[in-house]
């Protein structure tokens, strides 16, 4: 009996051992864990103070420690965005001011600018290589040569130039014709990035726009081909009505077919983007074309951007639409038909 109870008594201590040591090793890693949990916490908090340091002395070493800059930026990018607005809204008033009288008649001291004085508007004659015939003719007709052509300039405002661009053999016959003639009546605005060609019509127009308003600061620029006569007092006059428009196009406004043969003298290469009636959007016919000075602007900003098509008078169209522009039907500027206060007509 002694016997069985010491074995009873002896198995119940191997019972009891295992439990014992599964509390104590499941104790030590609670405590390993603790231990472990503050320790990864200290890194963290240690390492999340280092880079607080590291970007207040960024901020400090490189003066950037506000953020007043960013909010300038911001408000500056607002600002821009408004600019022309408040552009418009100031040449609009200026305009309306002149045109009640206000600022009295064109003048060179009133209209001052960086260059001394504003003109009414500046014309651009579209004119080629062995076209001196023609230009002869509007010299003897309408336009001045020497000190009278200066009195043009300085009294009413207007300056006029035959337009042309270079021979594709710069430097050749044709170039040297054309600064011979120039020498002479010094009346050419030379487009010395632009080879003289029937196709680069729409190209030259642009870029003569674009050069004007650059060079030349006018309340308009005109556009006219180098066979038409203009009555400079009568375009004088119609030009002062519309100086109350910041951005007017004007001209004898047409619309017309779109021409897809090839062999038609009026052929337009990209026909199908005027839609399946193969009609024109309105523009002014290329006998003469006036822009105020904003839409000559924009040509300018815009050179490169800007398509044309195959006729300079339906890519100047182009150009107005989708802009805020006044579209004047003027059929003083109808230039094939003579009419008593016209401004042009065909020599």
């Amino acid at each position: 009996m002694l016997a069985s109870q010491l074995r009873g008594s002896g198995s119940g201590h191997r019972q009891v051992g295992p439990g014992l040591g599964s509390r104590v090793t499941a104790l030590m890693l609670a405590m390993f864990a603790s231990m472990a949990s503050f320790y990864v916490a200290g890194r963290l908090w240690q390492d999340a103070q280092t880079r607080v340091y590291l970007i207040n002395e960024l901020d400090r070493r490189t003066g950037q420690a506000h953020t007043s800059i960013s909010v300038d930026d911001t408000l500056k990018v607002v600002a821009c965005r408004h600019q022309h607005k408040r552009l418009a809204a100031l040449q609009m008033e200026l305009a309306h001011a002149n045109h009640q009288g206000y600022l009295g008649q064109y003048s060179s001291h009133t209209n001052a600018t960086r260059n001394g004085k504003r003109f009414l508007a500046v014309i651009g004659i579209m004119t080629g290589f062995g076209r001196k015939n023609y230009r002869d003719a509007v010299r003897k007709s309408w336009l001045p040569s020497g000190a009278t052509l200066k009195k043009l300039e300085q009294e009413k405002g207007i300056l006029v130039r035959f337009v042309i661009g270079r021979s594709a053999n710069k430097g050749d016959n044709y170039d040297r014709a054309i600064d011979d003639e120039n020498r002479k009546t010094n009346d050419f605005l030379i487009l010395e990035n632009h080879v003289e060609g029937s196709e680069e019509r729409p190209m030259k127009t642009k870029r003569f726009f674009g050069h004007a308003s650059d060079t030349f600061d006018a309340e308009f620029y005109a556009r006219i081909n180098d066979d038409i006569y203009i009555n400079v007092d009568a375009l004088g006059g119609m030009l002062s009505a519309h100086w109350d428009k910041p951005r007017v196009y004007i001209g004898c406004m047409k619309s017309g077919e779109v021409f897809s043969e090839s062999s038609h003298k009026w052929y337009e290469p990209d026909w199908w983007k005027f839609g399946d009636g193969k009609t024109y959007f309105r523009h002014a016919s290329g006998e003469m074309v006036v822009i105020s000075r904003a839409l000559a602007q924009f040509i300018s900003i815009n050179r490169l951007l800007l398509r044309t098509y195959a006729h300079d008078d339906v890519s100047i169209g182009s150009w107005m639409i989708g802009l805020d522009v006044k579209h004047v039907n003027e059929g003083k500027l109808c230039c094939s038909s003579w009419s008593p206060g016209a401004v042009c007509s065909a020599l």
